[in-house]
């Protein structure tokens, strides 16, 4: 069994003896970074054609070479060929592959490369392409928000400061500004991607290699835009990882918001959403219920995003240069971010896209609350009141209300010049919620006009987002 170990590891030359049975435990992994042997035999293939132009491999060599680990590819795949205890890595499991299929020959791949390099290298290309099933899924969940707001463009709504009535606002209006969010979502994965556009191989375990190599050769091979600059920086950077993490982790943010929003509406009290069965769940006790459950997990998973990202910068605090074991704890952290956002995102998706907008509830209290006094304050500065004067003026309207236990728009034209003589009866054209949304029609704002410019803006957007995603050539 200590042969098989000795001939599996990537390292003992110069030890007695295996690891101990506690020192193999906590150097395992194999059971999560297996994630990474795609990449891995990607990363091997362009090593392999350097190693070639290095002559270091003749031709019949890179070919078997090729060969091989385009079959181990398949066996990996299918699930025929597995990583084991023994392996230690993915990178250990792998090497034992391509030697079960090449003998001696296998062996010599790993001329010129460290499990460091190679991690780096791996770890990048996971996410970069990772990264682009995430933006894809962001992509879907800003189209199905902005169906659903086309679907009821002109549904007005009450729109909340500390969850108290405001101002009238379209609902399309607050659906479009959760589009927003995650179109700078988008925005900063895609930022991140030019950052993370640099490749690792070729600085070996931290100095480079003493062969003659070609990291810029590797980097084109491999979709990188350059390679990187400095050997130790290369092996111990993990800023794209943090930096992923924490665009993750503001993802997972920007879900509980609307996650938390669709938990409200569906309420009795609320009323303004219905969910579709297929996307809610029931109690076991209470026949009656319909839980929005996709809501209240987007709510709970953003502490898991964010705890992934507090979790590795921990770690990478007063790491010394240049690579370290602790680097090993970057991997799961990540793994789940992507995973969970590649299963959250589809849900809140369709959980928008099929939720029914009961209209008549969300705009019952438009104008309620005196969402109006604003409108009052303004229509006075229109008038050339000083707004400090326009707001007590506005005030002293609602506090007639709040005596009478009425609406603004409640009063009449001699009820608001007894609170004050500038109230003249043309104030009450803006004692309306269609004259409050009408009135608010300059950029961004929530009249009707900016909305439908406010969605054609957006499908420009989505598609400079699609065609980010495109394979380019």
């Amino acid at each position: 069994m200590e042969q098989n170990e000795q001939a599996t590891r990537l390292w003992g030359g110069r030890f007695s003896s295996g690891p101990s049975p506690e020192m193999t435990a906590l150097s395992l992994s194999v059971h999560f970074d297996w994630r990474l042997a795609k990449y891995d035999l990607q990363g091997s293939r362009a090593h392999a054609r350097v190693l070639a132009n290095a002559g270091l491999l003749d031709d019949d060599e890179l070919d078997k070479m090729l060969a091989a680990l385009d079959e181990l590819e398949k066996d990996v795949e299918s699930g025929s060929f597995q990583g084991t205890e023994a392996d230690e890595d993915v990178h250990t499991a792998l090497e034992r592959g391509l030697i079960e299929r090449l003998g001696t020959l296998g062996g010599k791949l790993r001329a010129g490369r460290s499990r460091n390099d190679q991690v780096a290298t791996d770890l990048r290309l996971y996410l970069r392409d990772n990264v682009r099933t995430i933006v894809a899924a962001l992509i879907e969940l800003q189209k199905s928000l902005l169906a659903k707001a086309e679907e009821y463009r002109d549904v007005v709504a009450p729109g909340m400061t500390h969850l108290q009535h405001a101002q009238p606002i379209l609902f399309s209006h607050q659906l479009l500004a959760h589009v927003h969010a995650f179109a700078r979502d988008v925005d900063r994965l895609r930022d991140w991607d030019r950052r993370a556009a640099v490749s690792p191989l070729g600085a070996g375990a931290l100095a480079g290699s003493s062969l003659a190599l070609d990291p810029v050769a590797v980097a084109q091979d491999l979709g990188f835009d350059r390679p990187a600059d400095n050997s130790i920086d290369a092996v111990s950077d993990r800023d794209y990882v943090a930096e992923f993490l924490f665009a993750a982790a503001l993802i997972g943010v920007h879900l509980s918001r609307i996650g938390e929003e669709v938990v409200l509406w569906t309420t009795t009290e609320f009323g303004w959403v219905t969910l579709h069965d297929s996307w809610a769940t029931g109690s076991s006790i209470m026949p009656q219920k319909k839980n929005p459950d996709i809501g209240e997990l987007a709510r709970g998973k953003s502490g898991r995003f964010i705890g992934n990202l507090m979790s590795l910068l921990t770690t990478l605090k007063a790491l010394p240069l240049a690579y370290d074991r602790d680097l090993q704890e970057d991997k799961e952290c990540t793994f789940d971010s992507v995973e969970q956002l590649q299963m959250l995102l589809p849900a809140v998706s369709g959980m928008i896209a099929t939720m029914k907008v009961n209209a008549d509830n969300v705009s019952r209290g438009a104008g309620a609350g005196h969402a109006l006094a604003t409108d009052i304050a303004e229509w006075l500065v229109r008038q050339g009141v000083p707004f400090r004067e326009a707001h007590e003026v506005s005030g002293a309207a609602v506090r007639e209300c709040d005596e009478r236990g009425c609406e603004l728009y409640d009063l009449s034209a001699a009820d608001l010049a007894a609170v004050d003589a500038r109230l003249t009866p043309d104030v009450l054209d803006v004692l309306t919620v269609d004259g409050a949304l009408a009135s608010r029609s300059t950029h961004g704002g929530t009249a009707p006009s900016a909305v439908l410019t406010q969605i054609e803006n957006i499908k420009s957007a989505l598609a400079e987002q699609s065609a980010w995603l495109a394979p380019s050539g």
